[in-house]
């Protein structure tokens, strides 16, 4: 395995990166997992998603006081609905959506956030997990691309850590999404 370090001014988690002995991992993807819990960090480059009926998905979805300025970003109910997709979730609910802006000046894009619940059943358990979801949308404009980072937190059923587990997997995707930066904006072709 890998080992990769992300430092940012808030904190500092060492990360192990899966590669293909864990999981198979597609080309636009990234995945890294927490040493110390099951949290996993999937970074991945998509192609953008264009609300079919943007009204419909913003009385869903978006409460009326983000409908104005995020007309763009409504296509964040899809990525969520795939990934319960592709975690053959039991069921899933999207429970926030809120702003991360980017006031550094440079050219990457803010984010569109996101926060659902996710119940999945992993490792042929008759009990699904409760997966809580951080998701964080960057579209790209002019490359016709949404790059999503994902946190995929798991909360034990028992236990008083699971909500202290939460608030910092919470105080880490935003310090995470702020701190992203798109340098090489060639890289979306």
């Amino acid at each position: 395995m890998h080992r990769a370090r992300f430092c940012s001014n808030v904190f500092r988690i060492v990360l192990i990166m899966v590669n293909s002995v864990l999981r198979q991992v597609p080309d636009n993807q990234e995945v890294f997992m927490d040493q110390n819990s099951d949290t996993s960090i999937v970074i991945e480059i998509l192609q953008s998603v264009e609300p079919v009926d943007s009204n419909g998905i913003a009385r869903q979805v978006i409460p009326y006081y983000l409908t104005p300025p995020f007309p763009h970003f409504m296509p964040h109910r899809f990525h969520f609905d795939s990934l319960a997709h592709d975690n053959s979730a039991i069921s899933s609910s999207l429970t926030e959506v809120w702003s991360i802006p980017n006031h550094r000046g440079d050219k990457t894009p803010s984010a569109i956030a996101l926060r659902g619940v996710q119940h999945v059943s992993k490792f042929n358990r008759t009990t699904p997990d409760e997966v809580h979801i951080l998701m964080a949308i960057f579209r790209v404009d002019g490359k016709d691309v949404d790059l999503v980072v994902t946190f995929n937190v798991p909360v034990p059923s028992h236990g008083n850590s699971a909500r202290e587990g939460l608030a910092a997997a919470r105080t880490h995707f935003e310090t995470f999404v702020k701190s992203l930066r798109i340098i090489d904006f060639d890289l979306f072709v």
